[in-house]
Formats: C-alpha cells, structure tokens, sequence
C-alpha cells in the first residue's frame, strides 16, 4: 500500500514538474486564466480595437498569421467550414477573433484573407462576427503568453500549433480544441464538440481535464462516425508505466535489504 501510494505520489509531482516546463513552441492550456482585455489591436479596417470591445459572449480565439504557408490557412478553412456545419449562429450564440501572431502584418493583409475566408461561407454571418486582428510585437507577446501559446520565428515562417480557444465574456479562457488531422481529409473539427465547446462558454465552464485523457485514449473513426480506443496509445503509455513502476519497486526492494 506505501509502495502504491508513493508511486501516484512521484507520477503526480512529476506530472507537475512537466506542467512548469516552459514550453518553446506548443499550446500549454491555461484553462480557468484570463486574457489581457484591455490590450489594444488593429482590426481589418485599420481602426483601434480593445480586445474587451470585442468580447461580450463566448469567443472562438485563434492565433494565426495571414501569410502561412502552413497549418493557418486550413485552420481558418476549417473554422469557416465548422460555421458552415453547425446550427449555433456566429454574431449571436458567439464571435470569432483571428489575431496575427506576426507583428510586420497590416489591416490590408487581414483584410483580404478575411474577404477570402467569409466568400467560403453559405451564410449570411455579420462582418463583425468575425474580426481579424493585428498588432504591435508586445501586445502581441502579451495575449499569445496568456494563453499559452507558445512560438518561434524562423527566417521568415513562424513555428507554431494551432488551436481554437474559447474565452467567456469576462476573458476566461474555458476550453482547447485542437483539430484532428488526416492526410485524407486535412483539418477537421467535429460539429458536436463545436458546439460543445461554446455552451459550456457560455456557462463559463471549463473543461475537465479528463477530457485530454479522453482524446488521448480515443480517436474518432471518420467513415464509422464515432470515437474508438487508439489501442496503441493506451498499449505504449501502459508498458512505460509497469516499467517505471518494476523499476521503482526493484529500487525500493534494494534499499531495503541495505538496511537490513
């Protein structure tokens, strides 16, 4: 029973040691935190925007940049597909905020890539919906650190995950949803967890962190339209365990016989 006990006791220190690396290019979830409101941004139009302004109900918030020649351009896809599937209307049941993570870009950049996205979309959504942000370096800085989204420029690409965030209307950051991806069928976000995602927003409810051991355990079968068991993963996490777990017990064994 000790030995039990200090084997959950050294997976949770350990699990907390983890959670306070820094990360250097990734997403650390910083569920139940806030975002800076009153940080001021550039919208399409070129007009200053406090981020508060915009936030008044659930909020979609991405970090992108409008030229990637990456995972940007399907996210922002994806996003206006996701608009396109599910039956909670943008403007109303919540907003979309996209903010360049990448400070040398312009109004004019954020407008033509929205222009590109909104034509993708069968409804007739409210422009401001929708916005597409820049802004300085250190506004910049400041709402990516606060959500924990972390980022790297080389040359000239940014290094980075992609996400959707969902922030209340006080700027508390509820829920992460990373999209799946397939070589068959790219970026995909299910509907249901869309929707999931904004009314429990709304509420102002977080995730529970159950949840990412759910989607560690389970992946969703697109042609049977369901979640199964990913057996490799389980399989590979379970053999890493019994092994820390044989090596602990060996050690603890062999401190006992020193003593004796």
């Amino acid at each position: 029973m000790k030995t039990l006990s200090f084997i959950l006791l050294s997976l949770f220190l350990i699990s907390i040691a983890y959670s306070n690396d820094r990360i250097e290019i990734g997403i650390d979830e910083q569920l139940g935190k806030y975002i800076p409101l009153e940080l001021i941004f550039n919208d399409e139009a070129g007009n200053p925007v406090r981020l508060g302004e915009l936030i008044d109900g659930p909020t979609v918030l991405s970090f992108v940049y409008y030229n990637c020649p990456g995972i940007c351009s399907p996210l922002l896809f994806e996003t206006a597909n996701i608009i396109n599937k599910s039956a909670l209307e943008p403007g109303y049941d919540y907003k979309v905020i996209s903010i360049s993570i990448d400070n040398t870009e312009t109004p004019e950049t954020a407008s033509k890539k929205k222009k590109e996205m909104i034509s993708g979309i069968d409804k007739d959504i409210p422009a401001e919906s929708w916005r597409y942000l820049t802004g300085s370096g250190e506004n910049i800085k400041k709402i990516t650190s606060s959500a924990g989204f972390y980022f790297k420029k080389e040359r000239d690409e940014f290094l980075h995950a992609g996400s959707l965030i969902f922030i209340d209307k006080n700027g508390k950051i509820c829920r992460y949803l990373f999209p799946g991806y397939t070589e068959k069928r790219g970026f995909g976000i299910l509907p249901f967890d869309f929707k999931m995602a904004v009314l429990e927003t709304a509420d102002s409810k977080q995730s529970p962190t159950i949840a990412r051991m759910l989607k560690f355990c389970f992946s969703y079968d697109a042609d049977g339209k369901q979640y199964v068991l990913n057996f490799t993963r389980i399989f590979g996490a379970a053999i890493l365990l019994f092994a820390g777990i044989f090596v602990l017990i060996i050690t603890l064994r062999h401190k006992k016989e020193i003593i004796k």
